[in-house]
Parts: structure tokens; sequence; C-alpha cells
């Protein structure tokens, strides 16, 4: 494929103290795509944990490919993509920002169907999509009993 990075060097669940690939790579997996990153604890000092839920970091997250699992660290809420390690402060890795995927935590809320959001959602997880929530959408509940999801993170 013409124009698309075809090999990295950290492999996607691997983590590293040092960066490896170029912040923001995306890198695609059969139907998945993956987005590389930089964790940032965040005030609460919310560690990474593999399969879950993290959103951009502060108003520069999504420029500086800087994401947080502590909600309350992300401006709007809005979701990044699904860990592919568990992360400390600092360590890059890889996001899961298209296709399928099964979380670590259940949903906020919501049912089989539903659009998905980090607005009002907990630490490392999304909610339930409300009317005046559309612009923040970032996956849909496949099985929301199962926790499998259809991602679709802004990147």
């Amino acid at each position: 494929m013409a124009g698309f990075k075809q090999s990295f060097i950290q492999g996607l669940t691997e983590r590293s103290t040092t960066q490896k690939d170029t912040l923001g790579d995306l890198r695609w997996e059969g139907n998945k795509c993956y987005k590389y990153i930089i964790y940032e604890a965040g005030t609460a000092a919310v560690a990474g944990v593999a399969n879950e839920v993290c959103y951009y970091f502060e108003d520069s997250g999504h420029t500086d490919n800087k994401v947080t699992s502590d909600v309350s660290d992300c401006t709007g809420e809005i979701g990044a993509g699904v860990l592919q390690a568990a992360l400390a402060d600092g360590e890059y890795g890889w996001i899961q920002i298209k296709g399928n995927a099964t979380l670590a935590l259940a949903l906020t809320a919501g049912a089989d169907g539903d659009s998905l959001t980090g607005t009002g959602a907990g630490d490392g997880t999304l909610d339930l999509a409300t009317a005046v929530e559309t612009d923040h959408v970032c996956a849909v509940a496949e099985d929301a009993s199962a926790k499998l999801i259809i991602c679709d993170f802004p990147f």
C-alpha cells in the first residue's frame, strides 16, 4: 500500500518508556486500526489498563497524541481509543481506534445498538450518547452485556 507505513517497531500490546514509533502513526491489522500515543496518568494518577477506554488529554491531547483514562483531565470528554496495554504515566503504546473491541469494564450505560460517548462515562469506559451528545459519539455497543463495541474514535 503506497503512502502507508508498513513496519512498526513497538508491538501492539507492548509498552515502552522510550518512543519507538512516530506519535500519531496509524497501523492497520486486518479490519482494525490503531494509533501510537503517549499516556498521561492525569491529576488523579489513573494508570492505563489494557482494554479500557482512554480520552484525549486536555485541550492539546489530540494534537500531541496524548491520552488519559482520567475523565476529569480530558477536555470535552472526547474518547481517543481502547488501550492495548497497561500504560503508566509517560509510557508509549497503541490504542485501537477502529473495528470491534472487547472492553475490560462494562459500559456506564447503554444497550445493544446504542451510540456511545465519553461524556458522562466513568474512568476507562463509555456512556450512552444522548441527543445533545451526538458530536462526541466514538463507538456503538455491539453486545453491551459482553462489553463488545464497534470503535469509531476520532483520530
